[in-house]
C-alpha cells in the first residue's frame, strides 16, 4: 500500500540529507519525494510517497517526528488530501499518428506544449492512476523521453 505524507521542515541546509538518511538507515523506501517551499521562506514542505503497511507507516511518521528540523508530519490517508503529479513527455507523431494522439491528448486534458515534424512534447497533471493510464496509451506510439515530478499533496478543507 502506497502512503502520502507531507513533512514541514526547517528551511535549512542538511535538512533533506537526515530526512532520507533516515529513511535509508531503517530499510524505508521512498518512492517519490517531492519538496517544495511554504509560504513562509523559513519552512519547506515535503512530500513523501513511500510503499508499506500500517505498521511501516507509523514507524516512519514516529521517527521523522524524532529529527530535530521537522515541525510536523501529516499522513493523508483516503479521501483526506488532494494530490497531483506532473509528467512531460515527448513521443513520437509522424503525420499518421499525430490526430489520434492530440485526440488522446484532449480525452485527458493534457497540453501539447512542444511540436516538431517528427515528435510531440505533452504536459500532463493528475493523480497517480490518470497518469498511468495515460503513459499506457502513449507507449503504442513510443515515448523517446519522459520526466515525473514526485506527488505534491494538499489536505481537504474540513
Amino acid at each position: 500500500m502506497c502512503h502520502t505524507i507531507t513533512v514541514v521542515v526547517e528551511n535549512r541546509f542538511g535538512v533533506l540529507s537526515r530526512v532520507v538518511g533516515m529513511f535509508s538507515g531503517r530499510g524505508f523506501n521512498i518512492d517519490a519525494l517531492n519538496v517544495s517551499p511554504t509560504r513562509d521562506s523559513s519552512t519547506s514542505c515535503m512530500t513523501i510517497a513511500v510503499r508499506g503497511d500500517n505498521k511501516t507507516l507509523e514507524q516512519v511518521t514516529h521517527h521523522l517526528e524524532k529529527l530535530v528540523d521537522v515541525i510536523s508530519v501529516k499522513d493523508h490517508r483516503g479521501g483526506e488530501y488532494i494530490d497531483r503529479e506532473l509528467v512531460l513527455l515527448r513521443v513520437c507523431a509522424g503525420p499518421g499518428t499525430r490526430a489520434e494522439l492530440i485526440q488522446i491528448c484532449e480525452a485527458f486534458r493534457a497540453k501539447v506544449v512542444g511540436v516538431h515534424p517528427t515528435e510531440l512534447t505533452i504536459e500532463l497533471t493528475g493523480s497517480e492512476n490518470k497518469i498511468a493510464k495515460f503513459l499506457s496509451l502513449m507507449e503504442d506510439f513510443r515515448i523517446e523521453d519522459l520526466v515525473r515530478t514526485g506527488k505534491v499533496a494538499l489536505p481537504r478543507s474540513p
